[in-house]
């Protein structure tokens, strides 16, 4: 029985693990990065199903509070016709092109001023705009023209479809005067669709064969679609109910028997607005959404076949000059991705093994330098190098986080402060005595936050507090943090064994959400507030006022 040299049995040995290695990192790289982009891919796809959700609830809102808002007038509530109610009418459509005509009746449901005098006089008694909304506003659905499908222009020549908004008329003794009822032409809903999927036609191949629909969640009914899809009814796989909740997305068979990467998005109406039964749906073809990853497969194939075969021949060069101490290096290697903490052993004799033990050991030394000099990156981008609070990227980051979602239902206290007087402790004591004021200031705010809260140094003498609402008078806690703040900061600091100075502040408080539904905002009306306690006397707490 022939036998086989070393050199020769550690070449084959050694050239089919490379072959074999690099085929399975190659296979597990392909499957786990074509997974996590399928992923981006498809949240992408939700995310813009969650737009176009987002702004019909908004526009709808927006137009539901403007007819609640007229309805409230006290021009409505009296029983004498003048020409201003129609006037008022007029010029919410010329101000409103959505709203198709918008109406005003009696008791009775006759029409008494409406826009363009379309359909005045006429009765409306049986018509849910008027007999939903004798006691409570009404939302109706998306639904075609009866009345109107005449009297209104009509360019596209394509059957009108409007959703129906009403308020019932009371008047200061309870009595019921009548209805304000107004349609909006669905037209704007294309609208908002252009404007949703317009960003994303440059980063999208064949874009127009990204689609959106908004279906009526009980029935599956399309209210919009791709032309001829209006109106007919998405199979039952498509829509589930649970689909909408979480903005989610999967891989759907249509009826056309395509599959699609289906982004999902329930409506859940807005503020005072409830809101109608609607789902927004945006669907790419799978071959489309997922060409990217196609790519990423055969690019990742690719690279491996050539990494197998230049591997392979090195392996055939070196193989005679390694055996044991390979495999000490290996077996080092392991553990080191096992997470163990090893030195590589280090081989003198052989010249290249000694290059390569080397190297794999500063390899190692520089990854491990390199982890450490980016966590201390992250720590300075995010913190005041002087005080050790977070800076202004992290107040953002944290109203990402914590704020920007309004319907958790949480209040908070937007604070800004600045030091009074912090310029003459400066010119006086010098800036080193400055910056260890600061210092001393800093931690004393750090005394009053909680884990849900936020302390920060927004660059001077300026710093920021956002306290989360415990309680249910807003004010009055606010004021109180205020004083505390004030009476804290007001207690002498010593600035070396002898100096000793008292440091006072004015702070601007603001409240999130009632103030404002954008932090931006929030953040200037405490500024604002701020220069009022200035203005007052300074070392004061005040309060925004509307």
């Amino acid at each position: 029985m022939s036998r086989i040299n070393l050199r020769t049995f550690f070449a084959i040995s050694f050239l089919l693990f490379i072959v074999l290695l690099t085929a399975f990192l190659t296979t597990v790289i392909s499957i786990k990065s074509s997974e996590e982009i399928k992923a981006e891919i498809g949240d992408s796809i939700s995310s813009i199903a969650y737009q176009m959700s987002d702004k019909l609830d908004f526009f709808m809102w927006s137009r539901y509070s403007e007819i609640e808002m007229i309805s409230q007038l006290n021009l409505y509530k009296e029983d004498d016709l003048n020409d201003d109610k129609r006037i008022l009418i007029n010029q919410l459509k010329e101000s409103i092109p959505s709203f198709s005509w918008v109406g005003l009746t009696d008791a009775k449901g006759n029409i008494i001023a409406s826009t363009d005098d379309i359909l005045k006089g006429t009765n409306i008694a049986e018509r849910p705009v008027f007999q939903q909304a004798q006691k409570q506003p009404f939302i109706g659905d998306v639904h075609e023209a009866v009345l109107l499908a005449e009297l209104l222009p009509n360019p596209t020549g394509e059957p009108l479809e409007f959703v129906d908004i009403s308020f019932p008329i009371i008047n200061q003794n309870g009595e019921f005067k009548g209805v304000l009822a107004s349609h909006l032409s669905w037209e704007w809903s294309k609208e908002i669709e252009r404007s949703i999927i317009k960003p994303y036609q440059k980063d999208l191949e064949n874009s127009k064969q990204m689609e959106v629909f908004i279906v009526r969640t009980s029935d599956h009914s399309i209210l919009l679609g791709p032309k001829g899809m209006v109106g007919e009814t998405l199979p039952s796989n498509v829509l589930k109910k649970e689909y909408g909740v979480n903005n989610s997305w999967k891989v759907k068979t249509w009826a056309d028997g395509k599959e699609y990467v289906t982004g999902y998005s329930a409506t859940e109406g807005y503020l005072s607005y409830p809101g109608l039964d609607w789902t927004v749906l945006v669907r790419v073809p799978i071959e489309q959404a997922f060409t990217s990853v196609k790519h990423l497969q055969n690019y990742t194939i690719l690279i491996g076949v050539i990494a197998a075969f230049i591997f392979a021949v090195l392996g055939w060069i070196i193989a005679s000059k390694i055996s044991t101490p390979l495999h000490q290096i290996s077996k080092a290697a392991n553990q080191l991705t096992e997470g163990k903490k090893v030195d590589i052993p280090q081989f003198k004799r052989i010249k290249d093994l000694h290059v390569l033990s080397l190297s794999l050991s500063e390899m190692v030394t520089t990854i491990t330098e390199t982890k450490s000099e980016l966590g201390q990156m992250k720590r300075l981008a995010h913190n005041d190098s002087l005080t050790g609070l977070p800076n202004r990227i992290a107040l953002y980051s944290f109203i990402d986080k914590k704020l920007e979602n309004e319907k958790t239902g949480e209040k908070y206290l937007f604070l800004f402060l600045d030091l009074d007087g912090f310029k003459d402790v400066n010119d006086t004591f010098g800036h080193q005595a400055g910056d260890q004021l600061l210092k001393v200031v800093a931690a004393r705010l750090k005394q009053f936050a909680d884990k849900d809260d936020f302390v920060g140094r927004l660059g001077g003498d300026e710093f920021i507090v956002i306290s989360r609402l415990k309680t249910s008078s807003p004010v009055k806690e606010g004021e109180k943090l205020g004083e505390q703040i004030i009476e804290s900061i007001n207690k002498s600091i010593s600035l070396d064994d002898e100096e000793k100075v008292v440091i006072k502040c004015s702070i601007g408080g603001a409240l999130w959400p009632d103030y404002s539904i954008e932090p931006d905002d929030i953040i200037q009306l405490a500024d604002e507030a701020l220069y009022q306690s200035k203005r007052n006397g300074k070392n004061k707490f005040t309060f925004y006022k509307k």
